[in-house]
């Protein structure tokens, strides 16, 4: 699997409930696994299955209508645990980027060191994309990550959003910490070698 991100051109899955904490993404009984893998299947279970383990048809993952890599969000996204697993069942659904105007820290890197991209964006551009996915759920969105923009293609509404460099980086070359450490080995040998000398 490619894992590097350049430009992601996408329809997107609205949920336009803010406040969403990790437990609600995946529910703490589904945490005994310590495999990254079959966490997509839980994403938000307690909202897209009844006590009967039967489709709620009304919640938006059950709703036919959307579809797409990108999850566009409410306000303060991933707040309460720390738990990683919420953002390992976002990236084994299937999303490679999670847009919205707030997200918690901790869960914000959790998602960047899973490889989907956090992209934080004013109330009033998440409130312009909600609006143009109503209108038209076949509606594109751009994330374009090297020029750091996010378009609404249906408006040509444009934001720029910001990233830490190094996971930036990461991203683009679709490398995790080590994989970017082992990458980077010779210039840290030479590094430390002139390290010695200077001292």
């Amino acid at each position: 699997m490619d894992k590097k991100f350049t430009v992601l051109r996408s329809r997107a899955v609205p949920l336009p409930i803010e406040n969403v904490d990790t437990d609600q993404i995946i529910p703490a009984r589904f945490l005994k696994s310590t495999s990254r893998e079959g966490f997509g299947e839980n994403l938000f279970r307690d909202w897209r299955y009844d006590k009967d383990n039967k489709p709620i048809k009304d919640f938006v993952l059950n709703d036919t209508t959307y579809s797409g890599q990108i999850l566009v969000a409410g306000k303060n996204f991933g707040c309460g645990s720390s738990r990683e697993h919420a953002a390992w069942a976002i990236a084994d659904y299937g999303f490679k980027a999670v847009v919205s105007s707030f997200f918690a820290d901790i869960h914000k890197n959790n998602e960047l060191n899973n490889f989907v991209l956090p992209v934080v964006v004013s109330d009033k551009f998440l409130s312009s994309l909600f609006e143009s996915i109503e209108k038209n759920p076949g509606t594109e969105i751009e994330i374009d990550l090297s020029n750091q923009t996010i378009t609404d293609t249906s408006t040509g509404k444009s934001e720029k959003f910001d990233i830490n460099p190094y996971k930036k980086e990461c991203l683009l070359e679709g490398l995790d910490d080590i994989e970017y450490l082992l990458k980077n080995r010779e210039a840290i040998e030479k590094f430390e070698e002139n390290s010695k000398l200077w001292n």
